[in-house]
């Protein structure tokens, strides 16, 4: 598994190398939908971060605290942890990883953040169900279980 922020850096660098704005909210979309991806493809997360169901659809928190500073506004940083006295820039472990996040990037980098919120919200998604059960209704801070996301997005795949 990868850290969020290390799947992060790796949209923030790709944002910075195409020039293709990336706001806070396309980040955490983007991030959300490649571990949907992963975990229908290879039935294993992408990243260990719990996802939750938010007002505006999946939230990965530990990106979003980082980020909302950006508004939504162009990121200009990556995140980068503090080891000792150094920063480093939390990057992928993974080469395979790589490629299949460059194939996500290529399908959704013309996305804004809006869209994907909306591609994320649509009835009958994780999200969806979490946020509008009959007990959770306007609950913060549900956990979306990895499972519910596996098997939507492996049923997208069947569906292709």
């Amino acid at each position: 598994m990868e850290s969020a922020f290390a799947v992060s850096n790796f949209f923030v660098q790709k944002s910075f190398e195409t020039g293709i704005e990336l706001t806070p909210m396309k980040l955490i979309k983007l991030v959300y939908v490649a571990h949907g991806w992963h975990l229908g493809l290879y039935k294993k997360p992408l990243i260990g971060e719990r996802i939750e169901a938010w007002q505006y659809g999946p939230v990965i928190p530990t990106i979003y605290e980082y980020f909302k500073y950006y508004g939504a506004g162009q990121i200009e940083s990556m995140y980068y942890d503090s080891v000792g006295d150094k920063l480093i820039a939390p990057e992928l472990k993974d080469e395979e990883k790589a490629a299949f996040l460059d194939r996500i990037w290529d399908v959704y980098k013309h996305y804004n953040g809006l869209e994907l919120s909306y591609l994320t919200h649509r009835s009958g998604t994780p999200w969806d169900k979490v946020w509008n059960a009959p007990n959770n209704k306007g609950q913060l801070g549900l956990s979306i279980p990895n499972e519910m996301i596996a098997t939507h997005y492996a049923s997208k795949l069947k569906a292709a």
